[in-house]
């Protein structure tokens, strides 16, 4: 992932995940879709997730979107959550992601550093299979465009 400057950037948009792992793949996606309609001051990245670069990526952002798959019990693929967490209301929140580590584990380390950015709002999707191949599950490719729109809404009132 190469992480521009943070000088002047107002916003960044993290899709997280693997193309390679099915509905893992649903944060690039979202991020690549998102590409010719964010607004020009929003950086889209893709991550695979690792806290350290997530951290870097979102150094002195104002605003914050990560689009993740999530696992659940018992899991519905395709259905969105949306999570807000604003820097002084910030916790870690338990590690849901569809990686070995969770969002939390960031939160909790730029909690722990003070890098947290002053907004931070996750978009995910719950993964109906994360196992080796490529192609988003009919149910998870079904929402893709919502969740793309979700986003953009984010990015245009980001105090919703």
């Amino acid at each position: 992932m190469t992480v521009p400057s943070a000088a002047g950037r107002r916003a960044v948009v993290i899709g997280v995940g693997n193309e390679f792992r099915r509905d893992d793949g649903a944060g690039p996606e979202v991020v690549a879709r998102l590409r010719g309609q964010a607004p020009e001051a929003a950086d889209l990245l893709v991550s695979d997730g690792e806290p350290a670069r997530m951290i870097e990526a979102w150094d002195g952002a104002a605003l914050v979107i990560v689009v993740d798959a999530v696992r659940t019990e018992p899991a519905v693929p395709g259905r969105l959550h949306r999570l807000v967490l604003d820097q002084a209301t910030a916790g870690p929140p338990g590690s849901v992601s569809s990686h070995g580590f969770g969002l939390g584990d960031t939160i909790g380390l730029a909690l722990a550093l003070d890098r947290m950015p002053g907004r931070l709002i996750v978009h995910a999707v719950e993964a109906g299979d994360v196992g080796q191949g490529t192609g988003l599950t009919p149910a998870v490719a079904a929402v893709i465009d919502t969740l793309a729109a979700a986003v953009l809404r984010d990015l245009a009132s980001p105090a919703r």
